[in-house]
């Protein structure tokens, strides 16, 4: 069994239009060097120049946002299922 992620439509270009994949990974941060070494490309959509989730990109284990969580160092395992969803803003 692995992780599942959910690719919003924006970052489909990179998993050659799969909304959902699987990954192996122990963290948030692993998860985003997996994707990064299954679809060359994902990591600069997903993390800034310091190689952290951008501020407009929430992360979601298990529909808990990593953010209350332990951030993107926050612990996934076998099951979980990973959103990312892009930030909406509105006026």
């Amino acid at each position: 069994m692995a992780i599942k992620v959910l690719i919003p439509t924006a970052l489909q270009k990179f998993t050659n239009n799969e909304s959902q994949i699987e990954c192996s990974a122990s963290n948030i941060l692993e998860l985003i060097e997996s994707l990064e070494t299954k679809y060359p490309g994902i990591k600069k959509s997903l993390c800034d120049d310091k190689g952290q989730p951008r501020r407009f990109l929430n992360f979601y284990v298990n529909s808990e946002d990593i953010r209350f969580l332990e951030g993107p160092k926050t612990s996934i395992k076998d099951g979980d299922e990973v959103s990312i969803v892009p930030a909406v803003a509105g006026g």
